[in-house]
């Protein structure tokens, strides 16, 4: 098994910091994975396998605990950040949990990939009590804090991606014919759930509606189908070597339609570039973070610091990917947590202090989107904006829309 923190990325210094004692840190309390000096982070990644253009998120999150150990760590304790591959294959990701929880003893799971992923661990990781935090995927599920209390989503779900689509279709494009291509798991019918929900009665403008297998090696036998459908808009739930590959046929075969390409997927460097920026002109989407490839944000602050920190702790990793900017602010909203946690790091307070984060602001985050939550609002942010790809970069386009889901339902 391969264990990404020690082979991939620099070696993480243990620090022996010592806290300083205060009244408001007189009593501290620790479950496993925490102490004076260190606190132990699990996650899991497809470094490898179909999926594996993810693999730099959880490089990124490793790069930005490497700046915060050399920085002094969070309440003086140094991150020892452990991360596994799973190849996007749940029954390893079942595995990497239960070594990450028993063998390395880590405090939390941070970030664990993937709805396929998560779902084969969600169980266990609620009977253990071990925090399931920020995990990466939108799927709705995240956000049943009363059956899965030890469970978080962090980006925004996919069923309110479905509905800003819906939105936009029902007054832009009203008599679109719709085709759709979606993954067949949990991820792939919530965001197809989230668009029929959003059209309602109209959901009848949908003709055409086809699964792909992860396991599959191309999906351009559905592609030319839903041509053949005569949709002449088509909503795209793939994640990134699909994606690539429907752009890829669909220039080939002449296919034209509005398309409106999942969030997951709208990485430049991971999707776009090898299908080739041409395919995607015109594609759209919706977005949360700011796009590092758009010059109106050369002078932001946020993105200095991010490629500053880009250029001291990861080099090698690509500036231009949606996913190093996604995986640096993701690690931004653990930091606030664990910082709110003060000398109180117990599973049950890390979770406590994750369901209190009001009108967080970090990272990428496009200005007016904030992150919230509550012991009642497991779905940190609702809030995206429509994009169009003009051959160069994602523009923005429009107000910010409201996709909002209620937790726990």
């Amino acid at each position: 098994m391969k264990k990404i923190s020690h082979a991939m990325l620099p070696a993480i210094a243990l620090g022996f910091a010592v806290a300083v004692a205060g009244p408001a840190f007189a009593q501290k309390k620790y479950d496993p994975g925490a102490s004076d000096t260190e606190i132990k982070i699990g996650n899991i990644n497809p470094y490898s396998g179909p999926a594996s253009a993810y693999g730099t998120i959880g490089k990124t999150i490793g790069a930005y605990f490497n700046k915060v150990n050399a920085e002094g760590g969070i309440n003086g304790r140094k991150i020892n950040y452990i991360s596994y591959d799973d190849g996007y294959a749940p029954p390893r990701a079942v595995e990497q949990a239960r070594k990450l929880v028993e063998s390395d003893e880590v405090l939390l799971i941070f970030q664990s990939l993937g709805t396929p992923s998560n779902t084969a661990i969600q169980k266990y990781m609620n009977a253990k009590k071990v925090p399931q935090l920020f995990v990466a995927t939108g799927a709705t599920k995240w956000g049943d804090y009363k059956n899965y209390p030890w469970t978080m989503g962090w980006q925004p779900n996919y069923q309110g991606e479905g509905k800003i689509y819906a939105q936009y279709i029902l007054k832009n494009h009203p008599n679109a014919k719709i085709g759709v291509l979606y993954q067949n798991d949990d991820y792939g019918k919530d965001l197809l759930k989230g668009l029929k929900d959003g059209l309602g009665a109209n959901a009848k403008m949908i003709v055409s509606e086809l699964p792909y297998e992860v396991a599959d090696p191309t999906v351009d036998s559905q592609i030319i189908n839903l041509k053949a459908s005569g949709a002449d808009a088509f909503v795209n739930i793939t994640t990134p070597k699909f994606a690539a590959q429907s752009l890829k046929k669909m220039a080939e075969i002449g296919w034209k339609p509005v398309h409106f390409l999942n969030q997951v997927s709208t990485s430049t460097g991971a999707v776009l570039k090898p299908a080739g920026f041409q395919t995607a002109i015109g594609a759209l989407s919706t977005g949360y973070l700011k796009d590092q490839t758009d010059p109106q944000w050369k002078d932001d602050k946020a993105m200095k610091e991010f490629f500053a920190f880009m250029d001291k702790y990861y080099p090698d990793g690509d500036k231009a990917s949606s996913f190093t900017g996604y995986g640096w602010t993701v690690a931004q909203t653990l930091h606030q947590v664990l910082k709110q946690c003060g000398d109180d790091l117990t599973r049950e307070n890390v979770m406590k202090q994750a369901a209190n984060l009001k009108d967080l602001e970090v990272g990428l985050i496009l200005p007016g989107i904030k992150i919230n939550t509550s012991p009642t609002d497991f779905f940190p942010i609702d809030d995206q904006q429509m994009m169009k790809f003009t051959g160069e970069k994602w523009e923005f386009f429009g107000p910010i829309m409201s996709g909002k889901v209620e937790s726990g339902s």
